[in-house]
Formats: C-alpha cells, structure tokens, sequence
C-alpha cells in the first residue's frame, strides 16, 4: 500500500515522538508499505522518512517548489516530486496513497488530517485516516470533534480512528489492505524527478 504519513519538520520536545516516527518509517518499510511524506529531513518528516530508508523501504518525498532548493534536496528518496504549492502537495497525496498516518503535528498537520476527513465526508475518498494519538496528544482534538457531532455540526467520523501506539496503526492498516478498493487511488510510475508538475503528460502529476 501507499501510505501518506503526515507530521511536520519541526523537532518535538517529547522524544517519544520521534521515537515512534523512527519506528513507524521502520515498520512500514519492512512491511513493503510505500512511504509518502512532504520531503524534508527535518523534525518527525526526516525521522519517518530516513528510518524508511535505512530499512529499504521506497519512499516518496512531496515537496513545494516554494521551499528553497537545498531544502528540497535535503532528504535523500527514492523519488522527488515537485509541486507548485502546499495545495498541490495535498492533492498529490490524496490522490497517491491508500491511507494516512498523522503523527504527532502542528497546524500543518492538522491541515492535511482535515481535508481528509472532509474528502471522506463528501464521498470524494474513501481512505482509512489514522491518528497516532500518542500518549494522549490528540485527546483535545478529538474532544472537539466529538463536540462538533454532539452539535450536530458534523455529521461522521470523515474515516478517523485514533490509535495509541505505532503497532495499533500497522494493525488498522493490515485491515484496511485486506477490504481495499484501490480504484481511486493512482499508481506512483514515474521514478524520475518531475521537475514540471503542471504537466498534464506526467503520470506524478497531482490532479483532483
């Protein structure tokens, strides 16, 4: 499966955060999971995605051309896909996985995880997203978004499980392979470096 993991470049104060994002690019890669993140070797992004590499996994960095250039060269992958702007880089990896991973994030990270559940809500996906609510972290989101449903100001669950630990996650996903419907989901098959994401020609190339 392809599967986004979404976290952010900064550094955690708690360790343990980047604990499991080490554990979880491991995990996935030794599984056969294909890794797609947002391309930067800083914070949880660099753990997830070097750990994935260490342990011969493919991994696909998704980075806006709005970063400098040796940002986006920072993190070697096994492929670079350029995008114009943090938009492009969403819809690419809606567009390109199976299923999403949040790690423990920021507003980015929030960013990303809701448009998912929205995406699922409005049937546009229908695409497993976890949270790994590591030591509670998601605890007062997920309390707001049970007190937009008690309102009756959201109407599902937009496709979210919150999961204790990184092998809680592995497990959902296993699950999830097995009941798949892949037919939204595009085929990553081009291993060069897009350099022209607005080209229509270019299989990477994120359209929704």
């Amino acid at each position: 499966m392809n599967i986004s993991v979404f976290c952010g470049a900064a550094g955690p104060r708690n360790q343990s955060y980047t604990d499991a994002a080490t554990l979880m690019g491991t995990l996935l890669a030794q599984q056969g999971h294909t890794l797609l993140y947002g391309g930067s070797n800083l914070g949880l992004m660099g753990a997830v995605s070097g750990a994935a590499l260490a342990a011969g996994g493919t991994v696909v960095g998704v980075i806006p051309t709005l970063f400098p250039e040796e940002v986006i060269l920072s993190q070697p992958v096994t492929q670079l896909v350029r995008v114009a702007s943090l938009a492009e880089r969403k819809a690419y990896l809606m567009a390109h996985s199976h299923a999403f991973i949040a790690l423990p994030g920021g507003i980015g990270t929030l960013d990303e995880v809701t448009e998912v559940m929205v995406a699922n809500q409005l049937l546009q996906l229908h695409k497993p997203m976890l949270l790994l609510n590591l030591d509670g972290y998601y605890d007062p989101l997920l309390q707001q978004l049970q007190r937009f449903v008690d309102e009756g100001l959201m109407r599902s669950d937009g496709g979210l499980q919150a999961l204790p630990t990184v092998a809680a996650c592995l497990e959902a996903l296993e699950k999830a392979s097995d009941s798949n419907n892949s037919s939204n989901t595009r085929n990553i098959s081009n291993p060069s470096n897009p350099s022209n994401p607005s080209n229509p020609s270019n299989p990477s190339n994120p359209r929704c």
